[in-house]
């Protein structure tokens, strides 16, 4: 069983050529984000759909994986996630878009709450993911807060979530405009803000800005702000509209856009595809992959350079970080 065996890494930022660390529920100051993790030497899995297996832990992939590349294929071959989403999206009367508003409006929405908050009700793989997530958010405020304070720097939350970022954006000053297709995250990223940021309004010396929170799609943003970020949102696009979107991303950003997004790679790919094969109860939303080099080409047409880049990985999530800035 080698591909049980530890794996010890260290994971730290720095400018062109990163490999990232980040704790999300409760962000206070940037820190050294130097450390030493041990996982399983079995890569993690797609995002989407490993919330959806509390059964099917990596000793299980292991059994099935063991280095049966081929018999992983053949397997595969038999399976058709495709017509799950098809059926999906026939139920809820539209394509992608309606898909994931409904689920994060619904039992997505319970369930990612748990997984963005600090309940200790989530299984071992909700826990991973909550480390990993809080992980990219953590990197994100070091990107932001390195170059300067954040004090009345605007800031667009593309997909904001139940706040993760907002609000520890607005705690360094930041005036940000956060938005989420699903209105209960609206609502849950509002509730929280006001219970955290009304603390530390009564116990700061300076007034925090109360983020703007407003429900809607990618598509519908408008303004513009010195900076935007979009975190794990492109997972629910193809790479077909999804260049489309970080254009329109970039549009609004004066200068900088931070993108992150699950990477492609063969190997990422297949476990993705292992993940689909137990969608779990909820059939979880469909996950888009992306190549680093489709985000950094799509970024090049509406001429934008990537400055900074980076990888957060745990044992059930992974997330490419990259900050782009104008040619």
């Amino acid at each position: 069983m080698a591909y049980m065996s530890s794996l010890s890494f260290s994971t730290s930022f720095q400018a062109n050529n990163p490999i990232f660390s980040p704790p999300c529920p409760s962000i206070s100051k940037p820190k050294t984000l130097t450390r030493t993790s041990t996982v399983a030497a079995i890569p993690p899995f797609s995002i989407a759909a490993a919330t959806d297996i509390p059964a099917v832990d990596s000793t299980t992939i292991a059994v099935i994986g063991g280095g049966s590349v081929a018999a992983l294929a053949a397997v595969l071959s038999f399976t058709d996630p495709e017509r799950r989403r098809r059926l999906q999206a026939e139920e809820v009367g539209g394509g992608d878009k309606e898909v994931v508003r409904e689920y994060f409006n619904n039992s997505g929405f319970q369930r990612w709450k748990k997984i963005y908050g600090e309940t200790d009700e989530v299984n071992r793989v909700q826990r991973d993911i909550r480390l990993g997530h809080s992980k990219t958010v953590e990197n994100v405020m070091k990107m932001l807060t390195e170059e300067g304070s954040l004090n009345g720097v605007t800031v667009c939350d593309a997909g904001c979530g139940t706040g993760c970022l907002a609000i520890p954006l607005a705690k360094e000053g930041a005036v940000v405009s956060a938005s989420d297709i699903s209105a209960a995250m609206v609502a849950e990223a509002e509730k929280q803000a006001k219970e955290q940021l009304q603390v530390d309004n009564d116990s700061s010396s300076a007034a925090i800005v109360m983020p703007k929170f407003e429900v809607s799609d990618l598509e519908s943003l408008n303004g513009k702000y010195d900076t935007v970020v979009c975190l794990d949102v492109l997972i629910h696009y193809p790479q077909s509209k999804a260049d489309g979107m970080i254009a329109h991303l970039a549009s609004l950003a004066d200068k900088r856009l931070i993108l992150s997004f699950a990477p492609k790679t063969f190997y990422y790919d297949l476990l993705k595809r292992i993940g689909e094969l137990f969608p779990g109860p909820s059939k979880a939303t469909r996950a888009y992959l992306h190549a680093e080099a489709d985000v950094e080409r799509a970024l090049q047409k509406v001429g934008w350079r990537i400055r900074k880049r980076g990888l957060t990985t745990t044992q059930f999530y992974f997330a490419r970080l990259v900050e782009a800035v104008p040619v």
